[in-house]
């Protein structure tokens, strides 16, 4: 029974991680106007500076396997949520294009690796508690992006400079993430276990499962970056209804996340995702054949709803996956990190082209995929879709 209470409190401990992890996030998003004006980019520079972040995640989410095996799951975890919390500051100092660009690979660097440690960490108490907790702990993560744009909005009403707004939140959640780390589990190495390769290509399992989480992540940056758009332009409502749409949208999602665990626990990873997909697709055509801001805000409702857990159970089905958890989740986070950046581009280049109603028809498609491949999750499912006794679920402490 202390085994199982150990892997209840890591559960805890990587939960509030999840959510220092997504306080950095939020806190960031509400300032990037101040940035911009700082550096005296603008938006096409500025868009280029934000690519960055997705090249720096990209190439330094496979070292995260490796520092891990040199240090230890705890101590690596506590080191690289430090550095991604403390990393917050980096953009705000920025004077300039070139400096923002090397900020933002920084910033983009700290967040992959720890990313990649902490959704590792998760799986592993996953694999322990023998039931699905991946959707909770992104959940958490959801929650702590809201809370962080939330104390970012008043930090910018009240007109608050952003490195002062940057110093204070990355002081706070600095000690909150390392804090958080003591409850982790501690898992080192055997003491013939090779290291993993610094860079290594993903495995062909993380690639498939990887464009499952490719088509959630477009629908979710496409509708995060142009929900209020479509609202205001196509369907002519007010700057506050449409920025509500976005807002509802990210709530959605934080919801059904913390509660998609009981979900997944009941009807497995599979059906859960091919059920999601459905959701996704009737809420795609709701947003394309809308005639009214009530229709469409409905649709992008019901598509946060589809493709909430969707991301959480591709980190998962990945760790399950294979004998190297963290190369496969870093080939699965490089994937997804992808979409999200190519998403909002491409829906814009599509909408310049047509216009929006066709660019969202081909996030639809792509939602169409998330119920047709469905069963590539299916090793999330045998890792961690049924309940098991305590008995079973107390397994013996990390390896020496």
């Amino acid at each position: 029974m202390g085994d199982l209470s150990e892997v209840r409190r890591a559960r805890g401990a990587v939960a509030a991680v999840f959510a220092v992890h997504g306080a950095v996030t939020g806190s960031f998003a509400t300032r990037v106007p101040w940035v911009q004006d700082h550096a005296s980019l603008g938006a096409g520079r500025l868009g280029f500076a934000l690519a960055f972040t997705a090249l720096g995640a990209s190439c330094a989410m496979p070292l995260a396997g490796r520092i891990s095996h040199r240090f230890g799951s705890r101590n690596a975890l506590r080191g690289l949520i430090a550095l991604w919390t403390l990393s917050l500051v980096l953009p705000a100092l920025a004077p300039n294009l070139p400096t923002l660009c090397l900020a933002m690979f920084t910033y983009g660097a700290c967040a992959g690796m720890a990313d990649v440690a902490m959704n590792a960490l998760g799986v592993e108490v996953e694999r322990r508690l023998g039931r699905s907790v991946m959707s909770g702990l992104h959940g958490m993560w959801s929650a702590g992006a809201l809370a962080g744009s939330a104390a970012g909005t008043l930090a910018a009403h009240l007109g608050a400079d952003a490195r002062t707004h940057f110093l204070l939140a990355s002081a706070v959640l600095t000690v909150l993430g390392v804090l958080s780390c003591a409850w982790v589990l501690d898992l080192q190495p055997a003491a013939d276990e090779e290291p993993p390769p610094r860079f290594a290509l993903p495995p062909r399992s993380a690639l498939l499962i990887g464009m499952v989480g490719f088509c959630a992540v477009f629908a979710e940056g496409a509708s995060l970056d142009w929900s209020a758009v479509f609202l205001r332009d196509r369907l002519g409502s007010s700057a506050g209804l449409a920025a509500a749409s976005t807002t509802a949208f990210m709530l959605t999602m934080a919801v059904a996340r913390i509660a998609g665990d009981a979900v997944v626990n009941r009807f497995g990873a599979v059906r859960t995702v091919r059920a999601g997909g459905v959701l996704a697709v009737l809420g795609g055509l709701l947003v394309v054949l809308a005639g009214q801001p009530v229709v469409a805000m409905g649709g992008f409702a019901l598509m946060g709803l589809g493709i909430a857990v969707v991301v959480p159970l591709c980190f998962a089905a990945a760790g399950h996956a294979g004998p190297n958890p963290s190369q496969a989740i870093a080939g699965v986070a490089t994937i997804t990190y992808t979409s999200g950046l190519i998403a909002p581009s491409l829906i814009g280049g599509v909408a310049q082209a047509t216009s929006l109603v066709v660019s969202f028809g081909v996030v639809t498609a792509l939602a169409c995929g998330l119920a047709g491949c469905a069963g590539v999750l299916r090793s999330a499912e045998r890792g961690a879709g049924r309940e098991v006794s305590p008995r079973a679920a107390a397994v013996p402490g990390p390896r020496p």
